[in-house]
């Protein structure tokens, strides 16, 4: 466990490293590969990799149980680089000048969502106290609300509503 919530840790302190970087011009993701920035490439595969390994590890932990340490390694460091490729694209919007700031819609749902997850899910796996039970239900709660939220985030930005 030592190791992961170390691993766990580097990774969220990479995470704000590159909000920073990316907020104040330090790297530059506002480039375009095709049709779409980089940035947009990156919240795409950390948001498709959250919607579709989620309910992937909900299924093999209950039928799968020996498979239990690799799939909750896959989901930890997994869903945490999800969240630092969210994090770099949410960044680069919110950091764009006043004249060509986006319109953020559900982003500014989305976000707070996906960091919650985060939140609720370090303190879970790492963190000792009585009443897991409660948290857990908050997690997955939040959980719903991710992909309420990302569904109607995606519809919105591609302009059917």
């Amino acid at each position: 466990m030592k190791t992961s919530f170390y691993i766990s840790l580097l990774l969220i302190f990479v995470t704000v490293f590159m909000m920073f970087a990316v907020f104040y011009d330090w790297i530059q993701l506002h480039v375009a590969i095709g049709p779409y920035y980089i940035h947009h490439w990156l919240s795409w595969s950390g948001s498709t990799f959250v919607a579709v390994f989620t309910p992937v590890y909900y299924w093999m932990k209950r039928n799968k149980p020996s498979n239990m340490r690799n799939l909750l390694r896959v989901h930890i460091f997994g869903n945490l680089i999800s969240f630092m490729f969210v994090s770099i694209h949410f960044t680069q919007q919110i950091s764009r000048p006043a004249q060509f700031y986006p319109d953020l819609g559900t982003g500014v749902v989305l976000y707070p969502t996906i960091l919650l997850l985060v939140i609720t899910g370090f303190i879970t796996r790492f963190i000792s106290y009585n009443n897991k039970r409660a948290l857990l239900f908050v997690h997955k709660a939040v959980t719903l609300t991710f992909y309420l939220t990302i569904i109607i985030h995606i519809l919105h930005g591609i302009g059917i509503i």
